[in-house]
This record gives C-alpha cells, sequence and structure tokens, in this order.
C-alpha cells in the first residue's frame, strides 16, 4: 500500500509569491530597523513597525490602526504603551469625540518616523542597483498596482482576490 503522508517538498520552498514577498520585506526590514541603532533609535525593536508603518503625522485611533495592522486592539494597546514610555508616542483627546484618544508622534516620534522613511528609502536603491533600475521600476508599479487594487477592494467591502485574478482580468471588481 503507498503511503500517503503528506511530505515537506522544499524543492518549491521560496517560490510562491507569498514565501518571496514574505523574504523581501523581512530583507528591507531587517536592513532598515538593524541600521536605526547608528540613527540613534537603539530601542526600537521590528515589533514596534505595527505602529510605526501605520500611524501618520496627524494621529490615530488605537482602534483604526490596529485594524490597519490586523492585530487585536490589545495588542496594538500594548505596542502603543511601548513606544510612548520610550517617548516616541503621546496620547491626546480625539477632537471629533471627546471619549476616544488619538496617539500621535512625539517630537522624538517624528525624527523616528523621517528616519525609518529615508533608511526605507536607502534600501530601495540598494535594491534598485542589484537588480537594475529599470527592473525595480517595473517592479515597484506593478506591486503599486497591485496593491491600489487591494484597497480599492477593501474599501468596496469585497474580499480579497488572488494575484492571478488581477492579472489575468478575470476580477469582478
Amino acid at each position: 500500500m503507498p503511503d500517503s503522508t503528506p511530505r515537506n517538498d522544499d524543492s518549491q520552498a521560496g517560490t510562491t509569491l507569498g514565501s518571496m514577498l514574505r523574504l523581501m520585506y523581512r530583507a528591507l526590514s531587517d536592513r532598515v530597523y538593524g541600521r536605526l541603532a547608528d540613527e540613534g533609535f537603539t530601542d526600537i525593536r521590528p515589533l514596534h513597525s505595527a505602529v510605526l508603518r501605520h500611524l501618520r503625522p496627524e494621529g490615530a485611533r488605537i482602534t483604526s490602526l490596529a485594524a490597519q495592522a490586523q492585530i487585536t486592539k490589545q495588542s496594538m494597546s500594548a505596542i502603543i504603551e511601548d513606544l510612548a514610555r520610550l517617548g516616541y508616542l503621546e496620547s491626546h483627546p480625539d477632537p471629533s469625540d471627546g471619549r476616544a484618544r488619538r496617539v500621535m508622534f512625539s517630537a522624538r516620534g517624528l525624527a523616528l518616523r523621517a528616519a525609518l522613511i529615508r533608511l526605507s528609502s536607502e534600501a530601495e536603491s540598494v535594491l534598485a542597483k542589484n537588480i537594475g533600475e529599470e527592473k525595480f521600476v517595473q517592479l515597484k508599479a506593478l506591486l503599486n498596482e497591485w496593491t491600489q487594487a487591494e484597497i480599492g477592494r477593501q474599501r468596496s467591502g469585497h474580499s480579497a482576490q488572488a494575484p492571478g485574478d488581477i492579472a489575468s482580468g478575470t476580477s469582478k471588481v
């Protein structure tokens, strides 16, 4: 009788779009967060990116940040408390709803945000040099197109479709 035990086929590891995107995100993140200490931000960890990626200078509510990061409000609150303790964030009453609080960058937090944006740009420049400027521009344009399509679907309340649906033109959105 043949063995029907599922096998882990490592020959395909790293070839799916999801695994490639995850690997590249991790490489870019490691490069950026690895250089933050040189910029004077020795206490920032990649975990903090759940807040830092989504918070804009005008601030946001914890519930909004949690939804964007796709984590629980409790997890987001814990990360925000840590960043506030470290002096990167402040909490203020929300002008549109006195019951709610708005999380905002402190002056040090704005300096951190500027450093993250600059370091991210530098990491992208390294990638562009590695694969060639033309390929990098194409890559970024394709990812932007896919991102905008996904944002549109999310705003309209539709569920995500497989990337092939976008590329093949079979998208019903």
